[in-house]
């Protein structure tokens, strides 16, 4: 009978605290839906370009009439050029979008449609509403001195914008969304081996020989990663014009970057370092320049999305896919920090034994005894030199 009071009384508790625990969840899960909903759609519901990098070749008289219409609402950044060769050359660098050429009577726009669809797009637009205010212009002003148009210059004025892809996307990536897709896939696997390797390790303990190991395993899973990115890109033909060799590095150093500095953040803040990642998932991936690129981003997302893991790995891969003459040094740098600094932190909290140990020990020994294993003895705390 007292058993089945006991029991009772038990089961009810139960209940209880799943009813509370049921609530929390709720509560919790609404709240990160609201969150991440608004700012999903705070960064890309709108997409307004701001300061986008673009050329102009153009004699010296229409320069400043161009750069102050085109600066005008600061949607794009002008840059001078001297030649139509030299704005390639700066395309190919990736200094600019994109640009135009008015040093000759029918005016020729250059794009890099591989630079990011929505620059290109953003160029088309602005270039044909412009030749239009143009022709518009100059009807009026033959209208209002009553002269006639010629046949050649009604042919002129009915020539078609000339458009020149100086670097096109590849017929297998149309719209250039494999970069994105890419990127989500080494953000989600690098989190999800971050928190594996989190489960992990605190079943031993804490000295230079598990720092090494734990090291070790994060390279060997960033080699892994690049190599398995790599052969399903050759499925699609995606990137089969770059160098094998030096993007198989990039992902690498990605992974890497993406792995060290999650598993250098539970080293430091245990199994809640792990949010990192998934933050480096669900908020990075966004604002990475993937899919918005960075100049279409509210300027938090921009500046924020450029010094992470993600954004930082976006413009390393898509610069040496499509744009090889551009610099990627700074891009490798915020990779190698997160690495660096992540796996140091690896290492360093391996060589300081602490309290941890304790934890590690008894939290073990609690997951055996809720996942039913046999354990005789009660659990002890081992002897910890501090």
């Amino acid at each position: 009978m007292l058993e089945t009071m006991v029991d009772g009384d038990n089961q009810i508790k139960s209940v209880r605290q799943f009813r509370r625990f049921a609530l929390v969840v709720c509560i919790a899960g609404a709240l990160v839906q609201l969150g991440l909903t608004a700012y999903y759609l705070g960064m890309g519901h709108k997409a307004t370009p701001h300061d986008v990098p673009v050329g102009l070749v153009s004699p010296t008289a229409k320069q400043a009439p161009i750069q102050n219409m085109l600066e005008r609402e600061r949607v794009f950044r002008v840059r001078i050029y001297k030649s139509a060769d030299d704005l390639e050359d700066g395309i190919l660098r990736r200094e600019v979008y994109g640009g135009v050429d008015v040093t000759n009577p029918q005016p020729r726009l250059y794009i890099a449609s591989a630079a990011g669809v929505s620059a290109a797009s953003l160029l088309r637009t602005t270039f044909s509403t412009v030749l239009q205010q143009e022709n518009a212009e100059q009807l009026q002003a033959l209208k209002d001195k009553g002269d006639t148009v010629t046949i050649e210059q009604a042919a002129v004025l009915a020539q078609p914008a000339v458009v020149a892809d100086v670097v096109p996307l590849p017929p297998d990536d149309v719209n250039g969304a494999s970069l994105g897709f890419l990127v989500q896939a080494l953000a989600l696997g690098g989190t999800i081996a971050s928190v594996g390797l989190g489960r992990l390790i605190p079943r031993t303990r804490r000295s230079w020989k598990r720092g090494l190991g734990h090291l070790i395993t994060l390279i060997v899973y960033a080699v892994s990663s690049a190599a398995v990115v790599l052969w399903s890109m050759s499925w699609f033909h995606v990137g089969d014009g770059a160098s094998q060799r030096e993007m198989f590095a990039i992902y690498g150093l990605v992974s890497l970057a993406i792995t060290g500095s999650t598993a250098g953040a539970v080293a430091l803040f245990g199994p809640g370092g792990a949010l990192l990642g998934m933050l480096y998932f669900s908020i990075g991936t966004v604002i990475s320049g993937a899919s918005i690129l960075p100049e279409f981003l509210p300027a938090f997302g921009r500046v924020f999305g450029e010094n992470l893991p993600t954004g930082a790995g976006v413009q390393a891969v898509r610069d040496n896919l499509y744009f090889p003459d551009a610099p990627i040094g700074s891009h490798l740098v915020v990779l190698g920090l997160y690495a660096g600094i992540g796996c140091l932190l690896v290492l360093v909290t391996n060589l300081m034994p602490n309290r941890s140990d304790r934890h590690a020990e008894l939290e073990l020994d609690m997951i055996d005894r809720i996942e039913g294993n046999d354990v005789r003895e009660p659990a002890t705390l081992p002897t910890v030199v501090v």
